[in-house]
């Protein structure tokens, strides 16, 4: 499939992606780590709380100057990144409604972060000089499926 990492889409699943979100790679990679074998509903519900500031993500990598925060180690709340994960998330779970699947046993079996192409640009420094301003983008995909209970 043209874009996804996966050669073979699983029986009873539905696959999303979102290309190009402008946000931070280190906190998508994250996400993602965390979000992975949990249940569609669940997944959605913990990153609308780190939406809203109230459970931290844990983060098991690009841990400098990382705060712990109680009970889990270190950990994070980043928005912009549960934002983009939350369209995704919404996006699969549309998509696995369409193929009318259970959304109560739907769980993520495959979540990715990819780089996407770099925004070049350029900032004006003194004396009519400019230097480089780039801006990594990320794409995002999830492969969710269908488990007997």
């Amino acid at each position: 499939m043209k874009g996804y990492s996966l050669e073979k889409v699983p029986e009873k699943s539905a696959i999303a992606r979102v290309v190009e979100a402008n946000i931070s790679m280190k906190d998508a990679v994250n996400v993602a780590h965390f979000l992975k074998g949990k249940p569609l509903e669940a997944a959605k519900d913990y990153v609308q709380g780190v939406i809203d500031k109230k459970k931290a993500i844990p983060y098991f990598r690009y841990l400098d100057s990382v705060s712990h925060r109680k009970g889990m180690g270190p950990g994070r709340y980043p928005e912009r990144a549960a934002r983009a994960f939350l369209e995704l998330l919404n996006n699969v779970s549309a998509n696995a409604e369409f193929k009318n699947y259970d959304p109560e046993k739907l769980v993520i079996e495959h979540i990715a972060a990819s780089k996407g192409r770099m925004l070049k640009r350029f900032r004006p420094k003194a004396y009519g000089t400019a230097g480089a301003f780039n801006k990594d983008l990320v794409n995002l995909e999830v492969v969710v499926k269908e488990v007997p209970e």
